[in-house]
């Protein structure tokens, strides 16, 4: 599985990062975390706002950061 973080690097980018990191791993789930700063990829994949959170290249939450119990949700 791999889940994505788009955004530019703002703190807002970086909570959510940290949020599905940890649920991934409370999940236990082998996942890459990846950040996607590059303005190109991100609106190939169809974000429109940042921050926006993609599992597997699918656009899951953007404009906002959910909390660790929400991505869990996203991921299970």
């Amino acid at each position: 599985m791999e889940i994505q973080i788009l955004g530019t690097g703002c703190p807002k980018c970086g909570k959510l990062y940290q949020n599905a990191r940890a649920a991934a791993e409370e999940l236990g789930l082998e996942a890459d975390v990846i950040k996607v700063t590059d303005v190109n990829e991100m609106i190939a994949l169809g974000a429109v706002m940042t921050p926006a959170l993609a599992v597997d290249g699918e656009i899951r939450a953007a404009g906002k950061v959910p909390s660790v119990e929400k991505i869990k949700e996203m991921l299970s």
